[in-house]
């Protein structure tokens, strides 16, 4: 047989049974993980602003519901407000009030460290706020 055809053949193969395997491959929503994990106790797991867990007598105020950012804000989805209020590093407190969220660019840094010293704890940190930002950027409109 001609060893160029067994070539082609065999490349042809190998591309569509990797093709093959990725799209059956599990995919890894990363967004939509940190939300959970980290958001929906307080967001819902929808983002509508109720609670994951019924009777969070700890919560004070009304939940905003994030679903409808884009609709409040004449339908463009406000990203840069939305990373910053994630990251809450820069936040800046005006006329006494508190913060009612958790500075995650704070604690997302944090986490880098204590996984792996040699990780760049600034871009660990902003690779999870761009993900969050993201998925509530995908609920808009649910």
């Amino acid at each position: 047989m001609n060893p160029k055809l067994v070539g082609a053949v065999t490349a042809v193969a190998l591309t569509t049974a990797s093709a093959h395997a990725q799209q059956n491959s599990p995919q890894v929503d990363m967004g939509k993980y940190y939300f959970e994990s980290h958001c929906a106790i307080c967001h819902g797991l929808n983002g509508t602003g109720l609670p994951a867990e019924p009777g969070m007598t700890f919560l004070t105020k009304n939940i905003p519901n994030l679903t409808t950012l884009s609709n409040r804000n004449g339908g463009v989805f406000p990203f840069l407000r939305v990373y910053e209020t994630i990251d809450g590093r820069n936040e800046v407190q005006a006329h006494g009030t508190t913060r009612d969220m958790p500075i995650w660019g704070r604690e997302f840094t944090v986490q880098s460290l204590e996984l792996n010293p040699y990780y760049n704890p600034e871009a660990f940190a902003r690779a999870k706020i761009l993900a969050l930002t993201e998925y509530v950027y995908r609920l808009q409109g649910k």
